[in-house]
């Protein structure tokens, strides 16, 4: 009688060694992504080590340094020691701190505003389809990249100095004011005119966001009856918010930063009579004219510190101001 064999068929083996591949093969699978996301991390931290470095001593550094030589009177030859919160104390005690806090928010309000109003003007003006459109978008944004330079504030001093063209060409409608930088009443409205001419940048963005607006809510608003101020009101300035919202907030964060023009037309006393010593340009004085370094970091912290509050401000206010499309806003 024949004995049945036990064994199991050759394909039975062939499918157990299969199956046994099949299983390594998924656990080396599995295995090989995590050793390809360390070397990814590794690569990637090494590319930014440049930037963390120079973040670390140029940036971070200095920032933690300053607010230690705030509660401080370091000296910036003499050194100095620990006082605590005497210079804050001191610092709103300063008729020179109301002084360049005035004027800095001064020319915030009205730099600002009308900076914004005349670029989102003019990329309206630019957005349209017309021949060697892209010569004027070019030439509007040119004075953006030269304004702010030593050069061009030099230029503006020239032309806002007594004699000089602004006070010609303002003598003949009876102008005797002379030129506005020897004039304490009007000598920040030179400076709020080059900040406004300088509406480059936002133009820009204000020309993106134009660009997305749905052609088809102005073609349906047409069809209603709705006139150009109505589309403009009910369609552009809502579908236009969140650039608006981020255009308005760069722009009061770097008209806070006021520096480079003010410095050279106005110097670091913010003549004539205080009336350009920006909060900035005070800063600069403090520290590198009376050397007085700790109480100059006192003061920018508490520039950082407004800064802060005011953009905290406006992004509780977007809340309930800024539209975005495609969201349930409430």
């Amino acid at each position: 009688m024949t004995i049945p064999s036990t064994a199991a068929p050759p394909a039975a083996h062939e499918a157990g060694a299969l199956a046994a591949q099949a299983k390594q093969r998924k656990r080396g699978g599995r295995r090989r992504p995590a050793i390809s996301r360390r070397g990814e991390l590794l690569t990637g931290y090494t590319f930014m080590t440049p930037w963390i470095i120079g973040s670390l001593v140029f940036t971070l550094g200095p920032m933690l340094w300053s607010l230690y030589l705030s509660f401080t009177d370091y000296h910036l030859i003499l050194g100095g020691d620990f006082i605590g919160l005497d210079n804050y104390t001191a610092m709103f005690a300063d008729p020179m701190f109301s002084r360049a806090v005035k004027v800095t928010l001064l020319y915030v309000v009205l730099a600002v505003p009308l900076k914004l109003l005349a670029s989102l003007a003019v990329a309206m003006l630019l957005t349209q389809k017309r021949r060697g459109i892209g010569f004027y978008r070019a030439a509007f944004y040119m004075p953006s990249l030269i304004a702010m330079s030593v050069g061009m504030a030099l230029v503006w001093k020239a032309l806002f100095a007594a004699d000089g063209p602004q006070d010609q060409f303002m003598s003949l409608f009876g102008w005797e004011g002379g030129g506005f930088i020897g004039n304490p009443d009007v000598s920040i409205l030179m400076l709020v005119l080059l900040s406004v001419w300088t509406f480059g940048a936002p133009m820009v963005i204000f020309m993106a966001g134009l660009l997305q607006v749905p052609g088809e809510l102005y073609e349906a608003a047409e069809v209603d009856g709705a006139g150009k101020w109505h589309r403009f009101v009910h369609i552009t300035i809502p579908m236009l918010s969140p650039v608006i919202f981020f255009n308005v907030l760069m722009e009061t964060v770097h008209a806070f930063q006021m520096f480079g023009p003010a410095f050279i037309i106005g110097g670091t006393a913010g003549g004539p009579a205080w009336s350009t010593l920006f909060y900035t340009v005070r800063i600069y004085a403090l520290a590198f004219v009376d050397l007085r370094m700790g109480y100059a970091s006192a003061w920018a912290w508490m520039l950082v510190l407004a800064v802060g509050v005011v953009t905290l401000i406006m992004f509780r206010a977007a809340k309930n101001l800024v539209y975005y499309a495609g969201e349930d806003n409430k």
